[in-house]
Formats: C-alpha cells, structure tokens, sequence
C-alpha cells in the first residue's frame, strides 16, 4: 500500500492563485462572500428603513449627510459606495477584508434591530 503524495509547493501555489478573485472567474468562496455581502447590505437597508420610520436617525456622520438628500437616497448612495469598495477589495486580492467587513455588516443589522425593538418597546 502505499502512502499519498504531499501537494508539491508549484501545486500549492497554484491553488492559492486560483482560489484569488481574477477578472474572468471566482471560485466559491468569493461567490459566497460577495453573495453574503450583498444580502447584508440589503438587511442594513431595510432594517435603516424600518429605524427611520420610527424616528430613530443614522448614527454614521457619513451616511447622516447623505440623508439630507432622502432617507431612501441617501442610504441607497452609501450602499453603492458600498458595493463599489467590496469590488475593489476582490480586484485587490483581499477577501479576508471582505469578511471582516461582513462581520461588521452582521453586527450592525443586530445593532439596527436592537434600537428598533427598543423604540417599538418604550
């Protein structure tokens, strides 16, 4: 019986320049971190959205300005900054940031969620 072969490191570097964001393909795992992206940015809309109706107001200075043109505006502006940042990150080769962004995305919706609840609950 014999045992199975090590990747060789030209082996090894190939799967880590395939597994890079290229302008012509992406592999999975930069589908699925640009597809949960978009999702999140959908969520910290409409969750925006649903805080304003209520008369919570956008604590981002950033997107605060934006606002001045229409809730809905404004919000929407920012999210193709957004989307526009995340393609520069994949054309960069940096996933990883996109995943911290994620991260942070996921945890502002929960922020956005906690401030609705506690209006809806006052």
């Amino acid at each position: 019986m014999t045992q199975p072969q090590q990747p060789s490191l030209r082996d090894r570097r190939e799967f880590q320049e395939s597994s890079h964001a290229t302008t012509g393909t992406m592999n999975y795992a930069g589908r699925h971190l640009i597809v949960v992206f978009l999702y999140l940015q959908l969520l910290d809309i409409m969750s925006t959205m649903i805080g304003f109706s209520l008369g919570n107001t956008e604590a981002s200075p950033f997107v605060r300005l934006l606002v001045h043109w229409g809730p809905l505006a404004g919000v929407v502006f920012s999210k193709m900054i957004a989307v526009g940042l995340a393609f520069v990150c994949l054309m960069l080769h940096q996933r990883k940031l996109i995943l911290w962004i994620n991260y942070f995305y996921a945890a502002l919706i929960v922020w956005n969620l906690y401030t609705t609840l506690r209006v809806l609950n006052t």
